[in-house]
């Protein structure tokens, strides 16, 4: 369904303001400004890669006579969307006490199928059924988002060809791996008339007619002719096409967007704090630490490697840069890695 922009004063606003356009069950567009190109593109790339969803992890195969190897179902089975609604109920696999997985960190999901007729079986991603004890009875499920309720197809079996097995789901983010990405695609725009001139348009003969303006250029005002040039312009309007992989829906992909960039923020601002009242050699400060400034003949007394002692120096640095191994082709005691 498609919704009206609001309307809002960037004047009084305190903060960004959200403009939504467009909004159903696959794709969100909105628009963003009252802020800068930084800040948008931080909650573009967050989005992206840093929203926790479950994906299949680990696979156990017990029986498999089809044409496809095991590590092809694996990898088939790991990019299927499984429900992430509720997922913060879900421990990461790391941050839980027990030994492998269990039902704080994870979701089990088995999957048996054997072709007895004599036309070929599909195989389809309703056919994983979660088993176990699950913290809600959402998450872990596969995402069946076409209209028969199949799902997506993960194999064909032959007459008497089966495959039995087992599935390990667990929560990640898509910086460990794209299976966890919550969304398909981001559309990211801004400027749509070019007014800042940050885009060079390749062009043959006309460049309005091969660059035709994309459905953002209504909303801004198009360039005068004869308008001078603002070189301090800076663009602070952003269209954004949230695109919706199946695991979350995609105004909750914004929402949770949004609250993984305060935590990240509020992450920065607590360190930032604590060294600034403890100094960066006190507190619970147990990041990595620069170089001792001043302790050198040159101002900077270099650091201590775990191959050798201070002044940068190590255990393959000796007098006459010697090498354990003793002469070498290239003059004793040297190598020829200069």
């Amino acid at each position: 369904m498609d919704y009206d922009p609001m309307v809002m004063d960037d004047a009084e606003a305190l903060g960004p303001v959200v403009k939504i356009s467009q909004a159903d069950s696959v794709r969100v567009k909105y628009e963003l400004s009252n802020t800068d190109i930084a800040f948008a593109n931080s909650l573009r790339r967050v989005m992206l890669a840093e929203i926790p969803t479950i994906a299949i992890d680990l696979v156990e195969i017990e029986a498999n006579s089809s044409v496809l190897a095991d590590e092809f179902i694996s990898h088939r089975l790991g990019l299927i969307p499984l429900n992430a609604d509720g997922i913060d109920t879900l421990l990461y696999a790391r941050e839980c006490d027990c030994e492998g997985h269990c039902e704080n960190c994870s979701v089990t999901l088995t999957l048996h199928a054997k072709c007895t007729g004599d036309e070929n079986m599909h195989v389809f991603a309703r056919d994983l059924v979660p088993v176990g004890d699950r913290l809600n009875q959402v998450v872990g499920t596969p995402v069946l988002s076409d209209a028969e309720g199949l799902g997506a197809l993960i194999l064909k079996l032959r007459p008497g060809q089966e495959v039995k097995l087992e599935c390990i789901a667990k929560k990640g983010i898509a910086k460990e791996h794209a299976k966890w990405a919550p969304s398909a695609a981001i559309g990211f725009e801004y400027d749509p008339h070019n007014k800042l001139r940050h885009l060079d348009l390749w062009y043959e003969s006309n460049a309005k007619k091969e660059w035709p303006p994309s459905e953002y250029a209504s909303w801004e005002e198009p360039p005068q002719e004869g308008e001078p040039f603002d070189y301090d312009a800076v663009p602070n309007r952003f269209y954004f096409n949230v695109e919706s992989a199946g695991n979350l829906a995609p105004d909750v992909i914004i929402s949770e967007g949004i609250k993984v960039l305060q935590q990240k923020l509020a992450g920065l601002i607590h360190e930032l704090t604590e060294s600034e009242e403890d100094g960066m050699n006190g507190g619970d400060y147990n990041g990595p630490r620069s170089p001792e400034y001043g302790t050198g003949a040159d101002g900077f007394g270099g650091y201590t490697t775990p191959f050798g002692n201070g002044g940068n120096q190590s255990t393959w640095g000796g007098a006459g840069g010697a090498t354990p191994y003793g002469t070498t082709p290239y003059g004793a005691g040297q190598s020829g890695w200069a």
